[in-house]
């Protein structure tokens, strides 16, 4: 497979707005039209081609992508086997840098030294995210 250079982030205005909602809600549409559906057939606007198959979790990633476009945020697409530094870690957590570099040392999030340089991977940030997410969800409901 020929490799192609793909963009992994987008800046807040660097879509239209305009253009991103309307792919959102034409991709929403046809997910409704396949439900529960494994893959979703992509037609072209002119609808002589062939259709493109797509994993239905793929075309639900893109339609999240263009819907934070819509509304004027930028994007990011990390692989989970990624490792990240501790700034795009603390980036990523929305937290300081030096709040996340005590998560690490205190094993709340697994890391690894690259000579004097801690790296993080990206799907154990993620895990961490989910369980905050739970542990705070679960703290607030049940006072």
């Amino acid at each position: 497979m020929a490799a192609i250079h793909v963009k992994r982030s987008i800046e807040p205005g660097a879509i239209d707005a305009r253009v991103a909602a309307r792919a959102a809600r034409r991709i929403e549409e046809c997910l409704r039209r396949h439900p529960g559906g494994q893959v979703i057939p992509v037609m072209g606007e002119s609808g002589g081609e062939e259709p493109l198959i797509l994993p239905r979790e793929a075309v639900s990633l893109l339609a999240y992508v263009l819907t934070q476009v819509a509304e004027g945020r930028g994007v990011s697409v990390v692989p989970s086997h990624a490792e990240l530094t501790t700034q795009q870690a603390a980036d990523l957590l929305n937290v300081s840098r030096p709040h996340l570099i005590g998560l690490l040392e205190s094993g709340a999030i697994p890391y690894r030294m690259v000579g004097r340089h801690r790296r993080v991977a990206a799907e154990d940030l993620l895990a961490y995210r989910r369980n905050v997410a739970v542990w705070s969800y679960s703290d607030r409901h049940e006072r």
